[in-house]
């Protein structure tokens, strides 16, 4: 099949690698021609320009745009907008607002374009490991879109399948679903980045408390000299509390158990806010998620080890540098 993708950075680039390494065909545009030249080395058609991007693709279009939320994105699906012809489908892989998403399909489809939200984990592991993906859009779209979407996700692999588990759509098993209409993709990620930031902020405060327990604030025959990096290590071998976060953590520590590396100034791109807002908006509950969120202003104020842990973490799965100057 043929896709065309637009912004080659962390993960756009490895889509495309991923997707010409099992056959099918890429034209790839980005406003930097070294990331086009690189792609096109590996065997994808580039373009100069949004024009020539689409010229070079077969009709109906199906293009992935995987740019930062807001203006680059919106900017993008408009200017593309006007280029394509009724049935041609924008594929929005990044992690726009799902609102945005809403708003989007019903202004596309009156020009009789499609209109496919894709939450996308996996981060700069992905060419490898492959890409959690949660979809939203038209069924018959997503359908049609089957084969791209197969070929990105991790698959059934070596994981253990659920007992009980009895469903027809093994899609889920093989690491992307189609969770609803429009909207719905982008909606469930982003509740899933949500739960990311307080599964991230439990670690850093749980090694936080392991790292001042030599503190000279103790008596002397209360505290231990605590190796971080074999705590990390033996926690992710059989632990209640192993996880890719925490392998990604022992990663860090490994080289450098001080981590000394990173700021501890830690961002928010966008996804954790959304979280706390819908949980406002469905009157839940959230006090671990909205407490992590509020951790990240802090930590722009103090850093603490906690907060250097979680941009190694940060660092490991998505490549965000928040290194000091």
């Amino acid at each position: 099949m043929q896709l065309g993708i637009i912004g080659l950075g962390r993960m756009g680039a490895n889509i495309a690698r991923r997707l010409m390494r099992d056959g099918h065909m890429t034209v790839v545009y980005d406003r930097s021609a070294e990331a086009v030249a690189a792609v096109v080395a590996d065997g994808g058609a580039g373009a100069s320009g949004l024009e020539d991007f689409v010229a070079k693709l077969a009709k109906p279009r199906a293009i992935w745009v995987m740019l930062p939320a807001g203006g680059p994105t919106e900017g993008t699906i408009t200017e593309l907008a006007s280029l394509l012809e009724a049935g041609d489908i924008i594929i929005d892989g990044g992690n726009s607002f799902y609102k945005d998403d809403i708003r989007r399909a019903k202004t596309l489809s009156g020009k009789g374009l499609h209109y496919v939200d894709v939450g996308t984990s996996g981060g700069v592991w992905g060419l490898e490991r492959g890409y959690c993906m949660m979809i939203g859009g038209e069924a018959d779209i997503v359908t049609h879109l089957d084969p791209i979407f197969a070929t990105l996700a991790p698959g059934i692999g070596t994981i253990d399948r659920t007992r009980g588990r009895n469903s027809p759509d093994d899609r889920a098993e093989r690491g992307y679903i189609h969770a609803g209409p429009a909207g719905s993709g982008h909606f469930v990620k982003m509740v899933h980045n949500g739960i990311e930031y307080g599964l991230m902020q439990a670690y850093a405060e749980g090694f936080d408390i392991l790292k001042m327990k030599n503190s000279a604030e103790l008596p002397a025959d209360e505290r231990y000299d605590l190796n971080m990096a074999d705590i990390a290590e033996v926690w992710r071998r059989g632990s209640v509390v192993s996880s890719w976060l925490l392998d990604l953590t022992a990663l860090a520590l490994a080289s450098d158990a001080e981590l000394s590396h990173y700021s501890g100034s830690v961002a928010d791109s966008g996804e954790g806010r959304w979280t706390v807002q819908a949980a406002i908006e469905e009157a839940v509950p959230i006090p671990v998620l909205a407490t992590a969120l509020f951790a990240r202003f802090r930590s722009r104020e103090e850093h603490t080890y906690a907060d250097r842990m979680l941009s190694a973490m940060r660092f490991g799965f998505g490549g965000h540098v928040e290194i000091p100057q």
